[in-house]
């Protein structure tokens, strides 16, 4: 055999690569390294698993930038086998050169210009690639490389997606852009991103000069106070004394705005409020060297807001716009006051990374969704004539029906699991009122801080409640009533279940609800949506989460538009509703008969390839996928028959998006709820009539016990009671031991029962296997 065939990657990687980077200087040279970066840990599937991570052999660093990413593949195979993988690596980490090579021939591609070539070593410089891939120089982009990331001692390394954002919006201030916006998804750290620009742009001493004589002045502006407490505590890495909050108690103990700081933080409220003019007057208008408008399709980008004064006012600074949601017409303004985001990570690729946690939608339709008025009804106050009819947008804004709330409340009460921290989205503040008196009253427990209202009218107490319900180590308070404030904003990590009481209407809104559950938990393998506002139909848009759609330029009320609540309500201060309108709300008692005919349907979209779809989408996209895994029946039977083979089939389903939560949930679709896995793939693929696993453990004790010995069958028969039980997860090889040790004791006492040879006792664990899956 050829020396080269018994070689491994890491030798060829360790004997071949690795001395060839070093004489090119990576490495070596100054500002130069070499890493093996993991991209993403893989999308999360159910039971703690994660579908298969993204690792590039190597990634080439130089000032601060990745240049390259270099995929290795052991010396007996071809170069070209990695090509594939460097330019997906390439693709993701921004890199303008994707390398793959066996270490003995080596091939090159310019992601830019797209050439490909094979090229002989040496291998390029760490100046060379800098000086192809960036053929301009420039002075900035050079001072901000030599400014290392602020990493906590090792203990915070940026996202490959984070690392983009940063260097793109670094890249746009060297370039002297003046208005940069940056979108990315709600609980991807945004926080994060503007700390560490911040940090580049202060260790490099940019200023609104351009010339290094002093350190920038940075402001952090906001729409509440919640958002620029957590941005103040996160930027803890600058000295007490370079970074101040700028609020009502600092500017009357001050006797004016701060001035002796480097970073700045407030919220538009306090600029616009003053006795003798608006706060921010206090400062020139070049006293900013850079702001960081966070959320700011919200606030001042608006053309009609009374904020976008401040940002016109401090017009000479650098401005960066945070936000969450692709163009749409609702924040049309936003894009065009900072222009097209110079970088985007969506919902779907945080998602499919493994960085966001994936969910599902629970579509709760119901008798009482639309109500008529006939005559039969108690009107308790209003006018209202027979015939008059009401919709979603009616409820508990025109209409109140408190026994239409009260079923919705006792039916997802009943679904979710009480203890698991959920946040409910109301029609009004009253309406969070009624719901969280309703969700109090048939709580599980006898805190009576069990379930929060936290509204604009709640104040410094519904701001104490959101902060102990963000902290993972407290269960109470458990559940959070709102209106519009928790839609943006909330950084709750362990959020379980999300319920929808209120239309939706806005995809900017839908998408930021969306996001309060994505954030990634120990242990949280996806979170619910409970929709009882057909809120999902926002899911049909093609554009839910794709490409941006073009804007229709809104003509909208000074502060928001109709569908979007704007933050100029005087008594939300930006992040709640406002009045709740002079005409008087129509009240109806339904009488006990109607209550009891309430029903509820209920349907369940899955997270699937980048978007969500329903249970039938699902069963045609198995049927598809299912025809590449396996030939025919006895294929699908051979595969599921060998716990071996079927964990390896298993694995294949699953890193197509197919973990076993979902087929498992297939089984009430083909109204097979006690079957196996395997019939619900069977029903699929080949229109096989579905059996229940206690008519497969018969047929198998029929068939396949009487070969054995006593000892061995009852062994066996407790096997089968267990597959009967809980599924095939407990025909898993691995299971094995835990069987045996569970009925016997230890692994001796069980070979001495079952006749002492622990093949034969494989053999017949597998072999009563073959006999489930036969028929």
């Amino acid at each position: 055999m050829s020396p080269l065939h018994t070689e491994t990657e890491a030798d060829t990687r360790a004997e071949r690569i690795d001395p060839i980077l070093a004489a090119a200087g990576w490495g070596v040279v100054e500002g130069s390294r070499i890493r093996r970066e993991v991209i993403c840990p893989g999308r999360i599937q159910i039971g703690g698993k994660r579908a298969a991570p993204l690792s590039c052999d190597y990634v080439l660093f130089y000032r601060g930038q990745k240049l390259a990413t270099l995929e290795a593949k052991k010396a007996s195979l071809s170069h070209r086998e990695g090509v594939g993988q460097a330019k997906d690596y390439a693709t993701r980490l921004k890199a303008r050169f994707a390398y793959a090579s066996n270490g003995l021939e080596w091939r090159e591609i310019d992601m830019v210009t797209g050439r490909e070539a094979d090229f002989t070593t040496p291998f390029p410089t760490p100046v060379e690639l800098w000086e192809r891939t960036f053929s301009a120089a420039n002075v900035w982009r050079d001072r901000f490389g030599e400014v290392p990331f602020e990493t906590d001692g090792g203990k915070w390394e940026p996202r490959y997606y984070q690392h983009n954002a940063i260097n793109a919006a670094l890249d746009a201030v060297a370039h002297d852009q003046r208005r940069i916006l940056l979108t990315l998804a709600t609980g991807t750290g945004k926080t994060s991103i503007a700390f560490q620009i911040a940090w580049k742009l202060f260790g490099a001493r940019w200023n609104i000069t351009r010339e290094p004589t002093r350190r920038p002045r940075i402001l952090f502006l906001a729409d509440r106070n919640i958002l620029a407490d957590q941005a103040y505590n996160s930027f803890s890495a600058f000295s007490n004394d370079a970074v101040t909050r700028i609020d009502p108690g600092t500017i009357r103990k001050k006797g004016g705005v701060p001035r002796n700081a480097s970073v700045f933080f407030t919220i538009f409220q306090t600029f616009m409020a003053g006795d003798g003019g608006p706060n921010f007057e206090g400062y020139e208008p070049d006293f900013f060297d850079f702001i960081i408008v966070d959320e700011c399709h919200r606030g001042g980008a608006k053309d009609e807001s009374e904020w976008r004064r401040i940002l016109e006012y401090f017009e000479p600074a650098t401005q960066l716009g945070l936000t969450a949601t692709p163009k749409r017409k609702h924040n049309a303004d936003t894009y065009g006051y900072f222009g097209e985001p110079v970088y985007t990570y969506a919902l779907k690729d945080g998602i499919e990374d493994g960085f966001l946690t994936p969910f599902k939608v629970r579509q709760m339709a119901s008798t009482i969704d639309e109500y008529v008025y006939t005559g039969d009804d108690e009107v308790l106050q209003g006018e209202i004539e027979i015939g008059d009819g009401f919709r979603e947008d009616d409820f508990n804004t025109r209409i109140i029906i408190p026994e239409r709330e009260k079923s919705r409340v006792e039916e997802f009460m009943r679904q979710i699991d009480p203890m698991q921290k959920t946040l409910v989205f109301c029609a009004t503040q009253d309406h969070a009122a009624q719901v969280r008196d309703l969700i109090n009253e048939m709580k599980p427990v006898s805190h009576a801080e069990y379930c929060c209202r936290v509204t604009a009218n709640d104040g410094e107490r519904g701001e104490a409640h959101l902060r102990t319900f963000q902290d993972n180590d407290k269960t109470i308070p458990t559940i959070l009533t709102t209106s519009q404030k928790l839609s943006t904003g909330v950084d709750a990590r362990n959020v379980r279940n999300i319920v929808l009481m209120r239309a939706v209407k806005s995809m900017i809104e839908f998408k930021q609800i969306v996001g309060r559950g994505t954030r990634v938990y120990d242990g949280k393998d996806f979170f619910t949506i409970y929709d009882f506002v057909k809120a999902y139909e926002h899911f049909q848009d093609p554009e839910w989460d794709g490409e941006p759609l073009e804007p229709v330029t809104p003509t909208s009320r000074p502060g928001g538009s109709e569908d979007e609540p704007g933050p100029d309500d005087p008594t939300g201060g930006g992040d709640d509703e406002g009045g709740e309108g002079p005409t008087e709300k129509v009240a109806i008692k339904l009488p006990d008969g109607k209550v009891r005919k309430i029903q509820y349907i209920a349907s369940t979209s899955y997270w699937f390839q980048g978007k969500p779809v329903s249970a039938a989408e699902f069963m045609k996209m198995l049927f598809g996928d299912l025809a590449s895994l396996v030939e025919d029946e006895d294929d699908l039977r051979g595969k599921w028959s060998d716990p071996e083979t079927r964990d390896h089939f298993i694995t294949a389903l699953e890193e197509k998006g197919y973990d076993r939560d979902k087929l498992s949930e297939m089984k009430r679709l083909v109204d097979a709820p006690d079957s196996d896995v395997f019939d619900v793939l069977a029903y699929v693929r080949f229109s096989l009539e579905p059996k229940t696993r206690h008519e497969r453990a018969d047929a198998a004790r029929s068939a396949g016990l009487t070969e054995h010995a006593d000892q061995m069958r009852d062994f066996l028969e407790t096997v089968l009671h267990a597959y009967e039980r809980d599924g095939s997860q407990e025909l898993s090889i691995n299971k094995l031991g835990t069987f045996l040790t569970l009925k016997y004791g230890t692994t001796a006492e069980a070979r001495a029962a079952l006749g002492g040879d622990l093949g034969a006792i494989r053999e017949a664990f597998v072999g009563v296997q073959r006999h489930l899956y036969r028929d």
